[in-house]
């Protein structure tokens, strides 16, 4: 599936961030890896965080996902202030509405497939038995059902990725964030764990934002947003990404 010009998105931001900048102190060195960016991020919208290693990717996720605190700025979630929130009502909007997939799946190595996707039902307060039953059915929609009762070690990296994408979404959450999904996949994985993305997310009225530096992947984003430095220095729409590809330009 390749993201087409015209894609209809809400116009209320599902996540909006302004003037986020922020430090890390290493002893008595500061290092600044944001500095005043700015983003919104639309319900119908997958957004990549394109740039070099240490332009502030994984960072302005952390924030997004409320994972990370910025030291000034605005962070809008879901229409709520986040300095607003308690810490409880924040791992609640973690646990409830945004979904996690990371670059190297993070499985939890004891447990099969399908324990593995129920885990955040029952942190919803889902039973097990029901926890099972839904996440199998998600398992069947990613196309793993049949390796329902395998455990990680026994999966290739592109069928552990489906899992974890699977455990991602079991719970409905209106945002998912991805942390170099492709990144540890061949191409033919790689292509196959964003189609479903796509499916999972944008295609039922959600929105994810993507941190990649895998270039193959591009062509599935609705928007990317270049960071260099900790600044955004470009944007780039699907209308514009369809037309660089049809002139084979490097993306």
């Amino acid at each position: 599936m390749i993201a087409q010009p015209g894609f209809a998105i809400a116009e209320t931001p599902l996540a909006l961030l302004e003037g986020i900048t922020k430090s890390f102190r290493r002893g008595d060195a500061v290092n600044t890896v944001l500095h005043g960016v700015d983003l919104r991020v639309r319900r119908g919208e997958c957004v990549f965080l394109a740039g070099p290693s240490g332009s502030g990717k994984t960072t302005l996720l952390s924030i997004l996902g409320g994972v990370l605190s910025a030291d000034e700025g605005c962070v809008c979630l879901f229409g709520e202030d986040l300095e607003r929130l308690t810490e409880r009502e924040r791992l609640a909007m973690r646990r409830d509405r945004i979904g996690f997939v990371f670059q190297r799946f993070h499985l939890i190595r004891g447990l099969n497939a399908v324990d593995n996707v129920g885990i955040p039902l029952v942190l919803q307060g889902v039973s097990w038995p029901e926890a099972r039953r839904q996440a199998l059915t998600m398992l069947e929609s990613v196309g793993m059902a049949e390796h329902a009762q395998a455990h990680p070690a026994r999966l290739s990296g592109g069928q552990c990725q489906r899992i974890a994408l699977a455990r991602a979404v079991v719970g409905q959450p209106d945002l998912v964030l991805a942390d170099e999904p492709t990144a540890a996949l061949d191409a033919e994985n790689g292509r196959d764990v964003m189609e479903l993305l796509r499916r999972l997310t944008v295609q039922e009225g959600k929105a994810a934002v993507v941190v990649t530096h895998d270039p193959r992947i591009f062509r599935y984003a609705d928007r990317i947003v270049r960071l260099d430095d900790g600044h955004i220095v470009a944007e780039e729409y699907a209308t514009e990404l369809v037309v660089a590809n049809q002139h084979g330009a490097e993306l």
